[in-house]
């Protein structure tokens, strides 16, 4: 389920639409109140009422969930604010003991799930539970695995956070109710993946999907529960899609996970081919996070080079914080990226821990840092220092300065940078932009 209809089916619920306490019934009022003022109202209040009349119906929940995408309803911050202030004024559910042997249907009034595709060329162990079929090992015979994960959102969840347990909250297990939790990795082959990813391709407005691909010291599970995560957050109408490299999940590990990305990289960029001309998507975002931007930055530019019609159907490319030597990506990398004028934005920041440490390792600047070097022809680049970078942190309901909550005006709105919440700053060798104080 999306924000909006997790908010509504959980405050009906707790009795929202009759006897709640007027801490519930007012927030769910002000939420139904702002749906009211979209285009498509009129169906979704209806699809509220029909669950109302028949709170434990699985089939209407999905009716509204279905109507709200209709409406668009994920595009408007107002419903957005309002699904997320009733949310806070909800109390926690119930913790479930365990997740083994609990059907999904008990299940869903304290978490959403999110369906997310993948692609990995890690070693796997179809034998091993979700969490661990996808190792830190390459792939034996470098072919890549397919499927699909399924991600729970709690009920409670607030916008930008992975949550997990906590030894200071006593938690010592996972509970979908409480975290974001990789539920199940099912592995599918070639053709049945991509068929599955090309329906919801075109189950979406646009014909929309996004690719993460993660950075250093992340794990397989880590990097599904943060794409379902962004796709939640960002009330993504489209396909969301990860590719996970074999990153050893291991802060010592750096160098053995620079190899990793540069083995990686040719799969990467035929993967890519692959996924723009079997889904016929007609808008492709692909967001790179730290030294996982060595692979997107230079498959992307490959693909730019020896397929450019299919490079055609990105829509945007997003560096965040990349782990690239600042002189390589300015003298070989952007060019080639920004050649057919693909539409680019980099985030960076002098304050991110990673790249500090990179740079301390290799003795140069990455083009993730900010500064005088971070100024390129045909890149749109946010000076995000001061704010999170990694998604960690902020909110983009309660706090606008994270580089999620301006991705989020970025593909939803398609807006450049000059028509989001930014500054612009004028320096000799050119603009770069800044969040809003």
């Amino acid at each position: 389920m999306d924000l909006i209809t997790s908010a509504v089916a959980a405050a009906i619920a707790h009795g929202a639409h009759h006897a709640s306490p007027d801490s519930i019934t007012e927030p769910y009022r002000r939420l139904k109140a702002a749906i009211g003022q979209l285009a498509g109202a009129a169906d979704v209040l209806a699809a509220i009422a029909s669950l109302e009349a028949a709170p434990d119906t699985p089939e209407l929940r999905l009716a509204l969930s279905k109507a709200v995408a209709r409406a668009k309803a994920p595009d408007d911050m107002a419903v957005l604010f309002a699904a997320q202030a009733l949310l806070e004024q909800l109390p926690r559910p119930e913790a479930v003991p365990a997740v083994a042997g609990v059907e999904k249907s008990a299940l869903v009034s304290n978490h959403a799930v999110v369906k997310v595709g993948f692609a990995t060329d890690r070693q796997r162990d179809l034998g091993k539970p979700a969490a661990q079929r996808f190792g830190n090992e390459r792939s034996h015979n470098a072919g890549l695995s397919y499927g699909h994960c399924e991600i729970s959102i709690p009920r409670d969840h607030r916008m930008g956070e992975l949550e997990s347990p906590s030894l200071w909250r006593l938690e010592f297990r996972l509970d979908p109710a409480k975290h974001v939790m990789l539920l199940d990795a099912e592995v599918e082959d070639q053709a049945r993946f991509f068929a599955g990813i090309a329906a919801q391709v075109k189950a979406s407005a646009a014909g929309s999907a996004f690719i993460f691909i993660h950075g250093y010291n992340v794990s397989f599970e880590d990097a599904a529960r943060r794409t379902g995560q962004m796709a939640y957050d960002l009330g993504f109408d489209g396909a969301p899609v990860f590719y996970s490299w074999p990153s050893q999940g291991d802060v010592a590990r750096y160098t053995v996970d620079e190899n990793n990305i540069e083995w990686s990289t040719p799969h990467l960029q035929a993967f890519l081919a692959d996924f723009l001309q079997k889904t016929d998507a007609a808008k492709v975002y692909l967001i790179g996070h730290s030294m996982g931007n060595r692979g997107l930055a230079r498959a992307v530019a490959g693909l730019i080079e020896s397929q450019p019609a299919l490079a055609r159907r990105i829509a945007e490319i997003i560096l965040t914080a990349p782990d690239i030597d600042a002189d390589v990506f300015q003298q070989e990398i952007a060019p080639r990226l920004t050649a057919a004028h693909h539409p680019v934005t980099l985030y960076a920041s002098s304050e991110d821990l990673a790249l500090a440490a990179s740079r301390l390792v290799h003795g140069h600047r990455r083009a993730g840092d900010s500064g005088d070097g971070m100024l390129l022809a045909g890149v749109e680049t946010i000076d995000a220092t001061g704010v999170d970078t990694g998604f960690l942190k902020h909110s983009y309901f309660a706090e606008r300065r994270s580089a999620l909550s301006d991705m989020f005006y970025l593909i939803h709105n398609n807006a450049r940078a000059d028509q989001r919440f930014l500054d612009p700053v004028d320096t000799p060798k050119g603009r770069y932009w800044t969040f809003k104080p």
